[in-house]
């Protein structure tokens, strides 16, 4: 995303706010290694910036009720610090990228699933959780503050050669458990795709939600087998209590057995509105972003 913005020649300045060093040298950014927890203002002083994307979210599922509260405290203070600047230093457009996960992975989803459909995240997966209160916080702030710009993106999990996330991470492994019984449709999007939805949001800002979701979907079964793993069905009434169980001795660090319903029950987003809208067209489908993936491993 950085690459493509510091070729935009309206773009006077770049600003980049991460915990970690970028990871190739820019000639257009000022980069900052700030914790969002921290105080942000004197950035926002120094720059007069007019559009932010917010990308920043640590994933991580804490060890114990301790860490994860931590983790989520930190999480929502990151945002309140980044809509307190929007506020305060006359940002005029605000994109935030959410997550599917937020509808919830449950035995009665509608397939498609819209934007209009009510968020239910599964208790017990903080991932979910905190990006739903992460859109209420946003929502809030849209209503009380309508001279700036919000838009939330509620994508699909995200794939292609640069991946490095939870799912990328999970897709390692030398096996995958599947839920004996049930096999749900998947849909991923490219991070090309998203970069490009992000580009076009960026210049010509769209307020509300949108579904985010690479055209079609695959198996969950045929994903495994593009993968090239060993999949392993299990009994829900086994392979949930096993999952605890390595979960809390930490023989796993995915995420709780709730996680499980993510490969049990679809989440199948309706992306009509972002074609509709903002007149996107998705390069890669769900199948061709997998394959993208694979083919960079």
């Amino acid at each position: 995303l950085l690459q493509q913005l510091e070729n935009v020649e309206s773009i006077a300045k770049l600003v980049a706010i991460d915990m970690k060093p970028l990871t190739m040298p820019f000639h257009n950014i000022d980069a900052y290694r700030v914790n969002l927890a921290n105080p942000i203002d004197q950035i926002f002083h120094d720059h007069n910036i007019n559009t932010l994307i917010h990308l920043a979210f640590d994933m991580r599922a804490g060890r114990s009720l301790e860490e994860t509260l931590s983790i989520e405290r930190e999480n929502m203070t990151s945002l309140e610090n980044i809509l307190n600047a929007c506020h305060t230093f006359s940002v005029q457009n605000l994109i935030y990228t959410s997550s599917h996960t937020v509808y919830g992975a449950h035995p009665d989803n509608d397939i498609p699933i819209t934007e209009d459909t009510k968020m239910k995240p599964l208790q017990g997966f903080r991932y979910s959780q905190t990006k739903a209160k992460s859109e209420f916080l946003l929502r809030r702030f849209a209503e009380e503050y309508p001279d700036i710009n919000v838009t939330i993106l509620r994508s699909s999990m995200v794939l292609g050669p640069g991946a490095e996330n939870y799912v990328s991470k999970g897709f390692q492994k030398p096996f995958l458990v599947r839920v004996l019984g049930y096999d749900p449709p998947i849909q991923l999007t490219h991070e090309d795709d998203l970069i490009a939805i992000l580009m076009r949001l960026a210049f010509d800002p769209r307020p509300g939600i949108f579904n985010v979701a690479g055209d079609g979907s695959l198996s969950y079964s045929r994903l495994v087998k593009i993968l090239g793993k060993r999949l392993i069905p299990l009994p829900s009434m086994v392979v949930y209590p096993l999952t605890e169980i390595a979960w809390k001795l930490g023989l796993q660090t995915d995420s709780p057995a709730i996680g499980l319903n993510l490969i049990r029950y679809p989440i199948i987003l309706s992306t009509e509105k972002l074609k509709r809208e903002i007149g996107f067209k998705f390069t890669y489908t769900s199948e061709e972003a997998l394959y993208s993936y694979v083919s960079s491993m």
